[in-house]
Parts: structure tokens; sequence; C-alpha cells
């Protein structure tokens, strides 16, 4: 079973890649002939999970933050500066070796495409640190200096520094620009000038909102015409529309609203609306500590009332529209004639055991560009 481009579950059916391209999809009875054949012997066929959405560069454990919040302690952002204090004082092939770690442990899971983020450093040479470091682990680099304002330091003066030298120190290095718009990190003020700052510099915008409660985040997103807004817990009515009038994808992080114990991100009202969803896993140490797309979708479908199929077409299609790779030649997300051959052979007859055998490894094989990785 295939789950290809026009979201068609085509049975019997076999694909061609040539090239790191897929060149054909259909009946496995016309299929051109070929050099090397797979037989996936009954079993189905999907698109690489693509990974919207991970913070991978960093070091030091919060077990401790976790352990708190499961007895009863709500989430705040503060633990970032846990996280930052361990990551500043690694060294850079400690680093690098994590987020090489942290890739495979991906991969085996059936991720072909990984976005990641800065923000664990928070001053100018340790961003451009991390920075170097996600550009040369991962497929799409993010700058994320304004993740948390640093204690002692006057936050109107460290927005300065975020769009200022830090942004020049990470720009040879990052697609993307994110901000933490959110109460205990960003105003709406200190996020626009952010935003915008990254926008004149050329990068792509990204948003983190409405992950603690009703805010600013989401409209900010729509308004500067932002890639993507990541979390969405919260989403009033007004949200909602602008989400529904524009093109920015709401991306929602199942494991981390596991974690924090937080509500659930409205999923299916956000789909039945027709916004664009995806699906990532928010990798990172204090709130999400998994790489694990297919707990991530178990978790849309058994928890957040997505059908199997909306789930996978979240965390493939979804994802790469977030990130802007779901068009053209080379296009990911998607099996589709000219599009990246990264694809997920699933020990499984059909996607439905991923949600039906939750936790089960069912990864039976990996290809990226149509090289073979697990």
């Amino acid at each position: 079973m295939t789950v290809d481009d026009e979201e068609r579950v085509l049975r019997d059916a076999a694909v061609v890649v040539d090239g790191g391209r897929i060149a054909w999809i259909g009946a496995a009875a016309g299929a051109p002939a070929a050099d090397d054949r797979v037989d996936a012997d009954g079993r189905a066929l999907l698109p690489g999970w693509v990974d919207s959405h991970t913070h991978l560069v960093f070091d030091g454990d919060r077990t401790a933050e976790f352990e708190a919040r499961m007895a009863g302690q709500s989430y705040a952002a503060g633990g970032i500066a846990v996280t930052r204090d361990a990551t500043r004082t690694a060294s850079e092939e400690r680093l690098r070796g994590l987020v090489a770690a942290r890739v495979r442990e991906a991969r085996a899971q059936g991720t072909t495409w990984i976005e990641t983020k800065t923000g664990y450093g928070l001053d100018v040479a340790s961003e451009e640190r991390s920075a170097r470091i996600a550009a040369a682990g991962v497929d799409d680099a993010t700058f994320l200096g304004a993740h948390l304002v640093p204690a002692g330091i006057d936050p109107d003066d460290y927005v300065r520094e975020v769009c200022g030298p830090m942004l020049d120190a990470v720009r040879p290095f990052v697609t993307w620009a994110d901000v933490f718009c959110e109460r205990g990190a960003f105003t709406l003020e200190q996020s626009r000038e952010v935003l915008t700052a990254a926008a004149a510099a050329g990068l792509g915008l990204r948003v983190h909102g409405n992950q603690l409660g009703h805010g600013d985040g989401i409209r900010l997103a729509v308004e500067l015409g932002a890639a993507s807004v990541d979390h969405c817990n919260f989403v009033s009515d007004a949200d909602l529309d602008a989400l529904a009038a524009g093109d920015t994808v709401a991306t929602v992080l199942p494991a981390c609203d596991l974690s924090t114990r937080a509500p659930l991100a409205p999923a299916r009202r956000l789909l039945d609306a027709g916004v664009e969803v995806a699906i990532a896993s928010n990798c990172n140490p204090g709130t999400s500590y998994t790489s694990s797309m297919p707990f991530c979708v178990a978790t849309a479908v058994l928890q957040m009332g997505l059908t199997v199929h909306e789930a996978v077409r979240a965390a493939t299609r979804g994802g790469a529209v977030a990130l802007g790779r779901d068009r053209g030649a080379g296009a990911i997300g998607s099996i589709a004639v000219g599009h990246r051959a990264d694809l997920h052979l699933l020990d499984a007859p059909s996607a439905t055991h991923l949600a039906y055998r939750p936790g089960m490894p069912l990864t039976a094989a990996v290809w990226r560009e149509g090289s073979r990785v697990v």
C-alpha cells in the first residue's frame, strides 16, 4: 500500500526512484524496469516524516523540572535558562555529537527531514555557534535568539542585541527566524521588532504562539505572513478566522501538550475551519524530550480527534508546507513524481497501525533521496 500526493491509497503499487527523485508511481504490474527492486511484501509505504519544529542543539538534563511538573507544578518558560547554562559550557564537539545522535534517533522512526532552532545560547557567540551546528546537522536551521530574555538584562536592550549583532552573526547559517511571543518571554511589540528585522535580513518567519494562554502570537504570525505559528493551544474565534483567511500553517505539538499537561491544541477545530495543520515533535529537553513522530501521530489520532489519514498528512505534507518545501522539484512530504524520494516503509499493512498499535516499533526501512538510511 502506498499513500501518494493526491491523498490516495494505492494498493499493489510500485514506486520507481531515479537520481534521488520519484520517477514513477502506479500499479506494480505496470512498473517499468529498474536496476534494483525492493519487495515491500504488503507493507505500507508513506512519505518520510517532516519534523518542522525541534530544538536539538542543547546539553544538560531537566528531569527534576519534569518530575515537578508531574507533581502538579505548572510549566513556565524559565527552565530554558537551565539548558542555556549547560549548552554554553558544552564543547562544540560534544554538541555536534549530541545533535547527530538525536538525528539518528529520529531517522530510526521514519523522519527524513528535520528543522531545528538555536535559542539555548542567548548571547552572540553562543547563538552563532548553535546556528553553525544546526546548519551542519539538520535540513532547516532557525534562529531563535528571542527564546527568553536572560536574567539581569534589560528586555529592550536584549531585543536590540537580537535584532543587531546576534542576527548578523547567525545570518549565514539559518533560513528562518522565530520568536517566543508569550507571557514571560517576548511581548507583541518586541516580537514584531524581532520578526521585522529578520524579514529585512531575508529570513523566513516562524512564531511560537498561544502556548500558555490566549495572546497575540497567532495574529502576529498571520499579519507578518509567517510560514507557521507553533503550539496554538489557545485559539480564539478571531485567531481561527485569521488563520483560515491567511497562509500561515498552524503547527501542533502533541508530545509537548502531554508533557506540560496543557490543553491539547485544537487540531480538529483548526482542520474543520480549513486551516493547514502540521504535526511536529518539538524535541527539546524541557517540555518534549522525544523525536518520535509516530508517537505524535498516534496522540493526534487518539486524543486530538484527527483521523489517521489527517494525522499522517499533517506530519508529512503539513510539515513540508510549514517549511515552504512542498512544491517544485525536490519537494518533500509527499509521494509524487519529481519529489525527493524520502520514504518510510512501515512494518505493517496500513498507516492505521500507527494509532492501532501505539508505541510499537513499526519502521521497517527509511530512504532519504533514494538512499536507504535505516
